[in-house]
């Protein structure tokens, strides 16, 4: 039997109405949980009786952070219907396989994607285009709140059902959509509230992208799971960072951020007069952070833990103790609560303690499987246990360690950036034969994109010129910032599949 989902801003409407929940610290709006119950009840209404929108529709949105994301999340909630957040980074054409695969009845946007959602909107089909300016003030998606004073009745959804769909590229460059269901998602907010001590006290400062997982799950979620308040930027911006870290207001109390984020923070001139001191849990994912870097907010007073997840599991999958950084660098800890982990070789069968397996996950936290991929549920799921193409050890205190990706994702400034695509985008040069791309360290962005390529006889090109074509199909984090000509043949399996540990090899990546 299913478990039911409750409501948890209609929750702490009822019994705290007047805490603080959200902030918006790019126009300064503040929203109490009755302020913010209500407006996600009024957007519900709206969906449902203003624009025809059922339990199962699907609602998009391509914005940059605001308070108004958290909005459309929740009135989604009251209406049981399924939030599907876009990646503004991307060209408009990976948003156009996207958003004709989660087909939605209606997409909220920002102004500055208005042009290229009317042409979109008018080859998939959307039924209606809602704009934000994400800052309070006039516009259609205010007039959509305060159009109705009624809020939807509840509808009645359990832990089984989808609430928020994201997309992540596969290693065939070809999206995905994780369906992350009220399930996966409450028991993510237990699991990090059991490890980081999130508390209705808790103060929570997001500024990862809210079209990813880091963005709404960690912490922002678990955070009003507990009735506790989140701080929203609306885009990463390190001395703004600092000044809400340190400044005046609710105090920073619980941070994520990748380490390109500590990074750059670190290089600010504000960097070295920030208080960190009300801070009790602070934390880096994403990519593995140098220890240098590590030892650089330690000086400053602050510990940063690392973490390891998945869009498709939680993401709240590992984590380090406090001083596990430093003590055991590259480690990712070991599982949060509500996780089974199991280590394996190619053939499912469990190895050895000490030696390098895949790592794979099991438990409430793993999602269903991706919207209309069942050849990508095939390949990613096993008897439940869902293949994380990462491989990994476990020492003999039972901390993992990353050891390398079973699959040929890299991960730049925070971001999976996935070869397959970035090749075929490359190889569509008309002077170009193969291509190859592996990711090489890089300072500042953690990894970049290296490409390997051969051109076809008598034909030229330059790097350059390469580089400059990927920009019309790829963001630009996902460009190669180096490229190499090479005359002989790729080196491949004998299906034809590049053998990109080979290219990392002679490289000495």
């Amino acid at each position: 039997m299913s478990v039911r989902h409750y409501d948890w801003l209609a929750y702490h409407a009822g019994r705290t109405p007047g805490k603080l929940a959200l902030v918006d610290l790019e126009s300064g709006r503040r929203f109490t949980y009755g302020e913010f119950n209500a407006r996600a009840g009024r957007l519900a209404h709206f969906l449902a009786s203003g624009l025809g929108l059922c339990r199962g529709d699907r609602v998009g949105i391509l914005a940059r952070n605001s308070s108004d994301l958290f909005e459309m999340q929740f009135a989604c909630a009251k209406l049981g219907a399924i939030f599907a957040p876009f990646n503004w980074r991307l060209t408009a054409a990976e948003l156009e396989y996207i958003i004709g695969d989660v087909d939605p009845k209606v997409v909220f946007h920002g102004p500055e994607f208005a042009e290229v959602l009317r042409d979109l909107g008018k080859s998939l089909g959307v039924e209606h285009l809602v704009e934000t300016s994400g800052l309070g003030g006039a516009s259609p998606y205010e007039d959509a709140i305060s159009g109705t004073g009624e809020e939807a009745a509840p509808a009645e959804v359990t832990h089984d059902d989808i609430w928020t769909i994201l997309y992540t590229s596969g290693t065939t460059g070809r999206p995905k959509g994780a369906m992350q269901t009220y399930g996966t998602i409450f028991y993510n907010a237990i699991n990090v509230a059991q490890t980081t001590g999130i508390t209705s006290a808790s103060v929570t400062l997001v500024v990862l992208p809210l079209f990813s997982t880091g963005g709404l799950n960690l912490y922002a979620n678990p955070t009003f799971h507990a009735g506790g308040t989140v701080l929203v930027m609306r885009q990463f911006e390190a001395g703004a960072v600092l000044s809400a870290l340190g400044g005046a207001g609710p105090g920073v109390t619980h941070f994520l951020g990748v380490p390109a984020t500590y990074l750059f923070m670190s290089q600010h001139a504000d960097f070295a007069r920030t208080d960190f001191s009300r801070f009790e849990f602070c934390s880096v994912g994403g990519a593995p952070a140098p220890v240098a870097l590590l030892d650089t907010f330690a000086r400053q007073g602050l510990d940063i833990v690392q973490n390891f997840g998945m869009t498709e599991a939680g993401p709240w999958t590992m984590q380090q103790n406090a001083d596990g950084a430093r003590v055991k660098p590259g480690s990712i800890g070991k599982p949060a609560m509500h996780v089974e982990v199991r280590l394996v070789d190619p053939q499912g069968r469990d190895v050895a303690p000490g030696d390098i397996g895949e790592l794979w996950f099991k438990g409430p936290i793993v999602i269903p499987g991706y919207w209309r991929r069942p050849d990508a549920n095939a390949k990613s799921f096993a008897d439940g246990w869902l293949r994380s193409g990462d491989a990994a050890r476990v020492d003999a205190d039972g901390d993992y360690y990353i050891m390398d990706r079973w699959k040929d994702m890299f991960i730049s400034g925070g971001d999976n950036v996935y070869p397959a695509e970035v090749e075929n985008a490359i190889s569509a040069h008309a002077a170009v034969l193969e291509a190859a791309v592996i990711g090489r360290p890089d300072e500042r962005w953690g990894e970049v994109g290296h490409a390997i390529v051969r051109l076809k006889d008598g034909r030229s090109a330059s790097a350059e010129e390469i580089i400059g074509s990927c920009g019309e199909s790829l963001a630009r984090y996902k460009i190669p910032k180096s490229i190499e000509f090479v005359e002989a043949p790729l080196p491949r399996t004998s299906s034809g599949k590049l053998l990109k540990r080979t290219l990392r090899e002679e490289r000495n990546i």
